[in-house]
């Protein structure tokens, strides 16, 4: 029979509660949930929880929200929880080695991606842009370096071409929880040894998953359009890939695309060519293919199917001019 753990969980946004909540309703404890101090939010500014304090406080759990861990009053704070394990998962504070080590059994993170591959910050969108045709989550013993610890454990699911950062964010979501209390079991056995179950990373095959920016999120129709296509899926929710039209020199517009999809194009038009403008979309040439945007946001507007668009736009999308000025 496994002994129950005392779990200190780290997190903050909507995925990390779905984890803490599968902590919550499994064998173990969780004696105190970390989250950054709350944030001014919305247009009164009004200061506001995040997910996992929400659900700590919905559940008589102890929340403490340091700014982070530099003084020793916080450190002794957390080592006085006494506890086996601290679970981290998209937490947002770097974690000094007095934190890391505080806990009998270490910290664990949920990452969001089948380490080596794509250490960092944003492994979903990153793993979407390259074309990866399988991802998952790695639960990994956290140490200094920046989620280069061992891993305990992976879960994959299959990459579909119609997946977009917010969808594959879903799926992990759901992927993640299981593994982490699969892990927890692991690690609770009497005879667990970190040292005879995890798997050390091979740094040779380590990739490295930059912060979004938002000029990232500007078309460049020199690519082709399976590249495109990529950037548009693995850009959603945010920055969202868009482009500079411009109706005249001192009116330019941002639109931004929300849905696109590959065609079949073995012309010799000018990449950024508006080939074809119709209720299925609208149509435009790369450097191999063509891309066809489907669902766009017009400034100040909602996102909307092309073909409402082209009802009031249609002086916009004319079949030969550039997807980028009018005429």
């Amino acid at each position: 029979m496994v002994t129950p753990l005392n779990i200190i969980f780290a997190g903050t946004p909507e995925f990390a509660a779905q984890h803490l909540a599968a902590l919550i309703n499994s064998e173990h404890n969780v004696v105190a949930v970390y989250c950054p101090p709350d944030k001014p939010a919305g247009r009164g500014k009004k200061l506001t929880a995040c997910a996992t304090k929400l659900l700590a406080l919905e559940n008589n759990i102890i929340v403490e929200q340091p700014i982070n861990f530099k003084s020793e009053e916080d450190q002794q704070q957390l080592a006085k929880y006494n506890a086996d394990i601290m679970v981290v998962v998209a937490y947002g504070l770097l974690l000094p080695e007095v934190i890391l080590n505080a806990p009998r059994l270490g910290c664990i993170n949920v990452h969001g991606s089948i380490l080596p591959k794509w250490r960092g910050a944003a492994p979903i969108q990153r793993s979407l842009e390259a074309g990866d045709e399988r991802t998952g989550v790695t639960i990994m013993q956290m140490d200094k370096g920046l989620d280069t610890g061992d891993m305990i454990l992976t879960a994959e699911c299959e990459v579909e071409n119609t997946d977009t950062s917010a969808s594959l964010y879903d799926k992990l979501a759901n992927l993640g929880p299981t593994a982490l209390v699969d892990t927890l079991t692991i690690m609770a056995e009497p005879n667990y040894q970190a040292s005879a179950h995890n798997t050390v990373q091979d740094n040779a095959l380590a990739t490295y998953a930059h912060k979004l920016d938002k000029t990232e999120a500007e078309l460049n129709w020199q690519l082709s359009a399976n590249e495109l296509h990529r950037k548009v899926r693995a850009y959603i929710p945010w920055p969202v890939s868009q482009f500079t039209f411009a109706e005249s020199e001192s009116k330019q517009y941002r639109l931004r695309i929300w849905q696109a999809s590959v065609q079949e194009y073995q012309g010799n038009a000018n990449p950024g060519t508006i080939l074809k403008a119709d209720k299925e979309g609208i149509e435009i040439a790369t450097t191999d293919g063509s891309l066809r945007l489907e669902v766009i946001q017009l400034p100040g507007k909602k996102a909307l199917a092309v073909k409402d668009i082209l009802n009031g736009r249609s002086d916009w999308f004319a079949v030969g001019s550039s997807i980028n000025k009018l005429g």
